[in-house]
């Protein structure tokens, strides 16, 4: 049986299909957007008119491979990853993940995983390598398996809030940089309360808020759950605040570096591994009524052993064993993992703007905002080193190998660091910086198998391609800052 099979007769699948079908009547849904996500973490996929929800359940739709890398060209007009003479992808959706949306309830959306096509002529129906969300689903379960452990993630996703000027373009922040002022959180009101109506309506148990430190810039952060559907409620989040900013005429802004000078937009990732629990339904975070979707969308993991948590018996503060080993893993592969948490040129204007408290060094301490990991609370550490323009399915991945050789090979995670890291590196400390470029961090990621191993076969090749095409564009390419340097530089 084909890996596309498998899914398709997975059990229990047979009853969701007709579940989602009743739910389709139930809510007069017409339209349903089938969705994968592309290397660069963009929704992309088909719109298919809901009457043919059973027959795509069972075959899936197609589409050409290199829509997994938004079908680009490179600099040299070469497509990335798949030329046109490639064959078509079949992305088979996830019944579970099915939702109406709420501004327009007519439409509704599911996540798909990919597969190669089922007439070709080598490996036809192949869970598809360069599908980022396909994979984390079979690495979680393999680490599950491997370990006898599930990972559970929170992340923090800031972002700005820009106002369009008379052509369309970005005219600065709705809101003035000042961290954590009510009154800014309060201009933004109508704007959030609207993304949080949306969330809950879709799922995202939505825990708290805040005005962060840049212009227009709003962090909203949702209940930690299984590190897949954590990554899936970022993708959503991202697509509600793009329909939330169409109905105020505003510019939702997932870049993380659009004005120097005040903090760049990160996304947090706070993670720990878990023993046990189970999944428990709470349909009260959509309200009374219909559930606009299936079950799926509202559970979150709950209970089970936190391995991170400290263990008394060792030490009263320190991360348990597990915790520790972990933690190892992920500082010794922190320089490849950097080319997925700061994927993006503009990621490292916020490396470089160090005075706002920018993750470069490859450390680690409690409350300590100048490492890039950090214990943020028992039981859990936070990786810094991610923007607000991460792939969170690439980024799950890669951590989990991270945080594997951590516990295969008992990595010493080393003492915490309690001091600010600049004044133990005057003191004498010595601590590796993290790439400080795109194209050192993919150097980086090239020599690093372990991390390699996250994006397996073509996924690899595709992130490579348009990662180092991204680059070498940069490189490539003359800025306001060369004319403003070089223009009047001789005689």
């Amino acid at each position: 049986m084909t890996d596309l099979e498998q899914h398709v007769n997975e059990p229990g699948r047979d009853k969701l299909v007709k579940e989602v079908k009743a739910k389709i009547e139930a809510l007069g849904v017409t339209y349903v957007y089938y969705q994968f996500v592309s290397v660069t973490g963009r929704i992309v996929g088909k719109g298919i008119p809901a009457r043919h929800w059973e027959r795509l359940a069972e075959k899936g739709f197609q589409l050409v491979y290199g829509s997994t890398a938004n079908l680009f060209v490179d600099r040299h007009g070469d497509y990335i990853g798949y030329g046109p003479e490639s064959s078509e992808l079949v992305g088979l959706p996830d019944p579970d993940t099915f939702c109406q949306l709420p501004w327009d309830k007519r439409v509704a959306r599911v996540f798909c995983r990919l597969y190669r096509n089922r007439e070709e002529r080598e490996n036809p129906g192949e869970a598809l390598t360069s599908d980022c969300r396909g994979n984390l689903y079979r690495q979680h379960k393999e680490f599950q398996d491997q370990y006898g452990l599930d990972m559970r993630c929170g992340t923090e996703p800031e972002m700005m809030w820009l106002k369009r000027g008379e052509d369309g373009q970005p005219n600065g922040g709705v809101t003035k940089p000042n961290c954590y002022h009510i009154d800014q959180f309060e201009e933004l009101r109508p704007v959030f309360m609207k993304v949080i109506e949306y969330s809950e309506q879709m799922g995202l148990d939505i825990i708290q808020g805040d005005h962060e430190d840049a212009p227009g810039q709003l962090e909203l952060n949702t209940q930690f759950d299984d590190v897949l559907r954590n990554a899936d409620r970022l993708t959503t989040y991202r697509q509600i605040c793009a329909q939330v900013a169409r109905e105020f005429g505003l510019i939702a802004c997932f870049m993380s570096k659009p004005f120097m000078g005040v903090s760049a937009s990160g996304c947090h990732h706070n993670m720990s591994l878990w023993e046990g629990g189970k999944d428990v339904f709470h349909p009260e975070i959509a309200g009374e009524g219909e559930l606009p979707g299936m079950p799926g969308n509202f559970m979150y993991k709950e209970g089970g052993k936190n391995t991170f948590m400290p263990d008394p018996s060792i030490d009263e503060k320190m991360p348990g064993p597990i915790g520790l080993q972990s933690i190892g893993g992920v500082i010794k592969h922190l320089p490849a993992l950097t080319s997925i948490g700061s994927s993006t040129v503009n990621s490292y204007r916020r490396l470089w703007d160090t005075g706002f408290w920018a993750p470069i060094f490859a450390d680690w301490g409690y409350q300590n905002r100048t490492c890039a990991l950090r214990v943020s609370a028992p039981g859990r550490f936070e990786y810094r080193s991610v923007d607000s323009m991460v792939n969170p399915y690439l980024m799950g991945s890669a951590l989990l190998k991270a945080m594997g050789d951590g516990i295969d090979n008992n990595l010493d995670a080393g003492e915490p660091e309690e001091r600010n890291i600049y004044a133990a590196m005057e003191a004498g400390k010595q601590v590796k910086k993290l790439p400080m470029s795109l194209g050192e961090a993919l150097n980086e990621l090239e020599n690093d198998e372990v991390i390699k191993s996250s994006m397996p076969k073509e996924m690899y090749k595709v992130f490579h391609h348009y990662k180092k095409d991204e680059w070498e564009r940069f490189n490539a390419t003359v800025t306001d800052w060369d004319l403003e340097t070089y223009i009047d530089c001789l005689p």
